[in-house]
This record gives structure tokens, C-alpha cells and sequence, in this order.
């Protein structure tokens, strides 16, 4: 399969990107000691108004570097994090690649279940983990071969006096205190690696080809598995940030780190995209508009990614004139659909463009944006990357590219795709067509200008009456029902390969829910095929950290409940 020669979409690119970037050729680890050199001065890192410059950042990472040597890491070993964003985190990611072992993040919200599917699956005997969940990982079963836990007391990365504050013994203190510390016996204290005497220069490094990090996502064919990201993926893919957003300051600004880091979104742009540009990574434990808008009087914001809700909590707290978004340069918006709405309440607060970009965890993440100018597009998901290619596809051949404006499974091609699934050559080779094309599983229309469109994901379509129905597009009806704060369609099961369209809707507050003027709205605006037939009101959908609708588990739900199937059945044969 060739790369696509015309790139079309290259006339939209806002002034001064480039075409194509210049391909890593180094490590993370050299990434960040040539911003140590250059900007030794400089804040790398701000935790609650408590700062560290870049020199101290790479002293820190080669003191941990150094002591995770002591407990035993080398080259190609698994080690796991699981922390919440804290400086620790950035410190801990840096220093096992120091060593060319292996970062992999989970989240520290995991069940036991769900941490030990994970680690039978890489093998990581040692854990740096925050002391809240240090004991959850401590009961993990011994066959694991868990070895050594290193504990995260994130509290110590905070000004001396916040810390204090914490001390007291008061029963507000208390609480604050348990929320983000706790005991953890039998673990070796982090900052006893701190202590350490740093790692010397010749030690062995990684190359640019090496593996930096397991991200586990559910990929595009289902269960979670691990996504392998090389050194080479990320730098790239961080260049490629910086490309897009020419007119970013290097070396002064403050990139907020709302996102969680053990999710690729907030790994790229907190942890790499963060040194590539010499900024200065604010980070947020938890996403708190009261926290940003401390934060934002000392240091304010210049680059802000996140997701729609954020955006639109965040843009609601300036309107009130209690956060200032004024010196926002750049804002990007990902993982779900961004719309009109809350675009205007950004742009209206804010001193930037909101634009939405695409990717997934197998492209490091980032593959696509809108343009910041003119020519963005609300509603899509924007145009390659620099030195990025795509083709759109039927989705049951993909070597056959379908026309422009037909519906198609997009593929993706760059410097940023992943190098395969952990222990599943399988699914890589699924995943993985020859010449290094990805198969994203996602379903999209492109447009004569090169401007993509997500239509869903293939593995979400509702399947009814032998036609595909997009929950997507769905939703966005429902949404526009007077009452209606948001929804998630999916699909029933009613026997014979065929399913219900259903629609589970969360109401503004004090609102009602206007079934008749729901089914109106559908009447008027989707096929009769596309129409919800069943419409079940809940308090709230799952989510995932990032504030992702879990889908699959609005439909797991569903399909457990027998009056709802039955209703959903019911309501399709009255249909």
C-alpha cells in the first residue's frame, strides 16, 4: 500500500507548520538532557505554586534512575506506575527509561482484578506506586512475582507550608490528608531513591527504536492489551505537536496537566510535549476548576488540552470571573466529539481557538487536528499531521480505498504508530497491514479537502433491520431535546443478529424528560431505522477518567435488565 502523494489537506495548515517533521533520532532520555542544558534555569515542573527546574528535574531522574538500579531494573524490564499526576510521576517515567527498562502506567483508580489481568500480562516486578494504592498492589498474588513496591507519598512534592496545613490536627486537615496520602507498610519510600547519588553519564542509554512504555487500551478489535510505544513514537509525535502550533513559546510557557498521565493524552502532552517544548508542566492531581484557577494566578495558562466537559467547566468558571484564560495560546480538545456550544463558551473566555484533534493510544496519540486558523472545521476531527498520511477504506477490504464523502475505515501512516500489541502477534498483524498502515477500527467520511469526520466506531455500530446505525449521530438528536443534559445510544440484542436502537438520556437538573418531543425530533431528523425506540432516563453515564461515555458499559447494563430488554422489545414491535 503507497503513501498517500497528493496531500491535499497541506494548503489548511496554519502558517509556519511544516509538511514533514525531522524524524527523532534520539531517546527520551536524550530529549530531556538537552533541555536540561538548554533551560537548566527554567521551571519543568509546578505542583500546587511548589516548582522545579529543569536542572533540578534531571538531577532527580538520575538519582531515582540510580536507585532503581540498586532494586534491580534493567534494560527491558517491565516497571509499573501507578500514580496519580504528581511530580513524582514525570520524575519516575524519565528514570526507568534511564535505565532502558520499560514505563508501564495504569490507572490508580484500578480494581485488584483489573491490575492483575494487567500484570500477568507484562510481568513487571517492580512497582512504583502512590501510597494510597501501595496496598492494593501488596495483595496482588504472589505467583505475580511483585518483587519490590515503591511507594509515592505526593504530598511531599507540595510547598512547605500547604504541607503543614495538612499536618494539623483538625478534622478538614484530616480528610484533605487521607485523600491524598495514606500508610503503606513494607515499601520502599520514594524519596529514599531520591537520595541516591546520581546515575553516572556512561551508563548504557536507549536508542530512539526502543520500547519506552506499555499503554493498555482496548485497542481496536475489544479486550485491553498492550499498546508498545517506542522512544522514537513519542519524541515524533511531540514534534509533531509542536509543528502544529508554531506560534507556541518555547521555553516560558505553562502547559496544564489536567489529563490523567497514565492515559496517553496526558503522557504525550504533560510528560513529553512538555520538555520537547522546555514548558513548564502544571499538574493537577484530580481536575478541580477551584485548583486551575489558584494555579492560574501565579502561573497562567498558555496551552491547555483536555477534553469537551473541561473545556466547558473551565469556560463557565471564567464567565463567573474566577479563572483567567486570557494567555491561553493554544487549546486542543480530544477523545470525544467537541461541539459548537462549548466552543463559543471557550472562545468567548479565552484568548485562544479550541480545536479538536484525533488519535488513539496505538498512535501515540495524536494523528489528526483542525488547523488553528480559519480554515478549522467544528464538528471534524481536522487534517494529518505533519509527515502523517491516512486512507480511508472499506472496512471489510481494506486495500480498497472508497470515494471522497463515502463512508470508510480510516487507516493511519507515520512516525507516531505503535510498534504492536504486548504478547499478541495476532492481533498486531490484524491491527498492522504491511508497510506499517494501522487500521483504527474507526469509521469516517473525508472530504475533497482532506478533512476528516468520525462516524463511530466500527465495533459500536447498532446493528437493525440489516442496516448500520452510528450512536454518534443518533445522540446528537437526542441531545437537542429541551431537558436533555446528554446521552448514550446503543443497541439491545432481540434475538436473530439484530438489535434495538436505545436511547439512555440524563436530564439537566430539575428538568423532565418530553418523550413525545424526543420521538419528534428523531421523526424529523433520522431515518426511521435510526430511531430510538426505547428511551431509559438515568442520574448519570459512566465515564472514563477523562470523561469518555462508556458505551459498553451503558449496554452491559441494559442487557442485564430484563424489564428493559423487554420494554426495548416491546417498543420495536409496536414500532
Amino acid at each position: 500500500m503507497e503513501l498517500n502523494e497528493t496531500r491535499a489537506w497541506n494548503k489548511f495548515y496554519a502558517k509556519g507548520t511544516p509538511v514533514d517533521i525531522e524524524p527523532a533520532t534520539g531517546s527520551l532520555c536524550d530529549l530531556l538532557d538537552e533541555r536540561v542544558a538548554q533551560w537548566s534555569d527554567h521551571d519543568a515542573i509546578s505542583f500546587f505554586d511548589a516548582t522545579i527546574t529543569y536542572r533540578d528535574f534531571g538531577d532527580r531522574v538520575a538519582r531515582v534512575a540510580a536507585g532503581l538500579r540498586r532494586l534491580g531494573v534493567a534494560a527491558g524490564d517491565r516497571v509499573a506506575l501507578i500514580m496519580p499526576n504528581a511530580p513524582q510521576h514525570m520524575i519516575a517515567f524519565y528514570a526507568v527509561l534511564r535505565l532502558g527498562a520499560v514505563v508501564v502506567e495504569h490507572n490508580p483508580l484500578y480494581t485488584s482484578d483489573e491490575l492483575e489481568e494487567q500484570f500477568r500480562d507484562h510481568g513487571a516486578r517492580i512497582v512504583i506506586a502512590w501510597d494510597k494504592v501501595a496496598p492494593t498492589v501488596q495483595a496482588l498474588p504472589k505467583e505475580l512475582g511483585i518483587a519490590v513496591v515503591v511507594s509515592v507519598d505526593i504530598t511531599r512534592a507540595m510547598p512547605a507550608k500547604m504541607r503543614l496545613m495538612l499536618a494539623l490536627p483538625i478534622v478538614k486537615a484530616r480528610e484533605a490528608r487521607e485523600k491524598l496520602t495514606g500508610k503503606a507498610p513494607g515499601t520502599v519510600p520514594f524519596q529514599r531513591l531520591e537520595r541516591e547519588k546520581p546515575i553516572e553519564a556512561a551508563h548504557p542509554r536507549p536508542s530512539v527504536h526502543d520500547t519506552a512504555c506499555l499503554q493498555y487500551t482496548s485497542g481496536t478489535t475489544g479486550t485491553p492489551k498492550g499498546a508498545i510505544i517506542s522512544h522514537g513514537n513519542l519524541w515524533s509525535n511531540a514534534c509533531q505537536g509542536a509543528a502544529w502550533m508554531p506560534d507556541f513559546t518555547r521555553g516560558a510557557g505553562s502547559i496544564y496537566g489536567l489529563l490523567p498521565m497514565f492515559h496517553s493524552f496526558g503522557l504525550l502532552l504533560s510528560v513529553i510535549y512538555s520538555v520537547e517544548t522546555g514548558s513548564r508542566a502544571v499538574l493537577f492531581p484530580t481536575f478541580d476548576p477551584a485548583l486551575v484557577a489558584d494555579a492560574a494566578r501565579k502561573f497562567p495558562p498558555t496551552f491547555v488540552p483536555a477534553v469537551p466537559p473541561m473545556f466547558d467547566r473551565l469556560s463557565r468558571v471564567a464567565a463567573e470571573g474566577k479563572l483567567d484564560l486570557s494567555h491561553v495560546q493554544y487549546a486542543i480538545s480530544g477523545a470525544m466529539t467537541l461541539t459548537p456550544a462549548v466552543v463559543r463558551r471557550w472562545e468567548t473566555q479565552a484568548g485562544s481557538m479550541l480545536n479538536e484533534g484525533y488519535g488513539l493510544t496505538e498512535t501515540s496519540p495524536v494523528a489528526l487536528a483542525n488547523p488553528f486558523n480559519d480554515d478549522r472545521r467544528i464538528g471534524a476531527i481536522g487534517i494529518p499531521f505533519p509527515s502523517t498520511d491516512i486512507r480511508v477504506v472499506n472496512p471489510d477490504e481494506p486495500t480498497q480505498e472508497v470515494a471522497l464523502g463515502e463512508v470508510g475505515e480510516l487507516l493511519i501512516h507515520g512516525p507516531q504508530v505503535f510498534q504492536g500489541y504486548w504478547n499478541r502477534p495476532e492481533e498486531t498483524a490484524a491491527t498492522l497491514l504491511e508497510g506499517g498502515w494501522l487500521r483504527t477500527g474507526d469509521l469516517v467520511v473525508q472530504d475533497e479537502d482532506g478533512f476528516v469526520t468520525v462516524v463511530d466506531r466500527k465495533k459500536e455500530l447498532i446493528i437493525t433491520g440489516g442496516f448500520n446505525v452510528s450512536p454518534s449521530e443518533v445522540e446528537r438528536i437526542v441531545n437537542e431535546t429541551p431537558g436533555v443534559a446528554e446521552s448514550a445510544v446503543v443497541g439491545i440484542p432481540r434475538g436473530g443478529g439484530a438489535e434495538v436502537v436505545t436511547a439512555v438520556v440524563v436530564l439537566d437538573e430539575g428538568a423532565t424528560f418530553d418523550e413525545e418531543a424526543a420521538r419528534a425530533l428523531a421523526h424529523q431528523s433520522l431515518a426511521d431505522y435510526k430511531r430510538p425506540r426505547s428511551y431509559v432516563i438515568w442520574e448519570e453515564l459512566p465515564k472514563s477518567l477523562i470523561g469518555k461515555v462508556l458505551r459498553r458499559r451503558v449496554k452491559d447494563t441494559l442487557v442485564a435488565d430484563k424489564h428493559a430488554v423487554r420494554a426495548a422489545v416491546e417498543a420495536d414491535d409496536e414500532a
